[in-house]
């Protein structure tokens, strides 16, 4: 296995242990604020802290997406058109995105000086650049999943493979597998 690909592996990992931490404690969170307003109690953060933790768990969720190439796009198109046309649609495509994660990255970096002096409401130790830090991470992430997963994208892209095609050929091979399990 490349270097690469070993890198690529390892976030891949790294951040479906993080999205799924984030889940998991966004749903303790969130049946723990039911449980104690059930009881006549309530957590004055939690909606704060769930609306942060949401927040989160999108952006670290797109990063795993933009890593497994996963967005919505339109392979159908791109892999049909005839190779130069194929290849230049994937370059501009892979220029607009990183270049627009790299704005985001810049100016959610720049904000975070404005939010310095911000807390939580609920939670005034926690200050607001530490909740928004996920804006200018989150980009640099996302500008290294594309990176790390480009010359997989690229291989697919000079093929003619389409994508979509592929995984809805993988889920059927998949249902027939489960398939012939049960019947036997």
């Amino acid at each position: 296995m490349l270097l690469l690909d070993r890198c690529r592996l390892g976030l891949e990992r790294l951040l479906e242990a993080f999205t799924v931490a984030l889940l998991l404690a966004l749903t303790a969170i969130v049946l723990g604020a039911v449980v104690f307003r059930t009881v006549g109690s309530s957590i004055p953060w939690y909606d704060e802290v769930a609306s942060v933790g949401l927040a989160w768990l999108s952006f670290y969720g797109a990063n795993l997406a933009a890593l497994k190439r996963a967005h919505m796009g339109f392979p159908g198109l791109v892999s049909k058109a005839p190779p130069p046309v194929r290849t230049t649609l994937f370059l501009v495509s892979e220029v607009i995105v990183i270049g627009f994660f790299l704005v985001v990255g810049f100016y959610g970096y720049r904000v975070l000086d404005v939010l310095a002096w911000d807390t939580l409401v609920a939670l005034p130790a926690v200050h607001l650049n530490v909740t928004q830090s996920v804006i200018p991470i989150s980009a640099a992430l996302f500008i290294l999943c594309e990176l790390l997963s480009l010359p997989m994208a690229w291989r697919k892209m000079r093929s003619g493979v389409n994508s979509e095609e592929e995984e809805i050929e993988a889920a059927i091979r998949q249902a027939e597998d489960d398939l012939k399990e049960h019947r036997a």
